[in-house]
């Protein structure tokens, strides 16, 4: 029974982490290639865009990373998140 319930506590865990979005102020290029819609080259792109400006206020910063336009930012909304910027517009 005891291992039941850890098998279920670990699923609904990992259910969990599947549904959460993705920080683009601290996710690893890995962390980011794994969300539909980004591949390598855009993960990295992100990556190099935040070393270099610092980082993301909001998701609509992803416009001044090349590759992303208006209607990739909205497919990625749910996928994504962002925190550690200062989240005023």
């Amino acid at each position: 029974m005891k291992h039941i319930l850890s098998f279920l506590g670990l699923s609904i865990a990992g259910i969990q982490l599947a549904l959460a979005a993705v920080n683009i102020n601290t996710a690893t290029q890995s962390d980011l290639d794994g969300v539909k819609g980004i591949g390598p080259s855009k993960a990295q792109a992100i990556i190099e865009y935040r070393t270099k400006n610092g980082p993301f206020k909001n998701l609509d910063d992803l416009k001044n990373v090349k590759g992303f336009g208006e209607k990739s930012i909205d497919k990625l909304k749910g996928e994504l998140t962002v925190s550690g910027g200062d989240s005023k517009k």
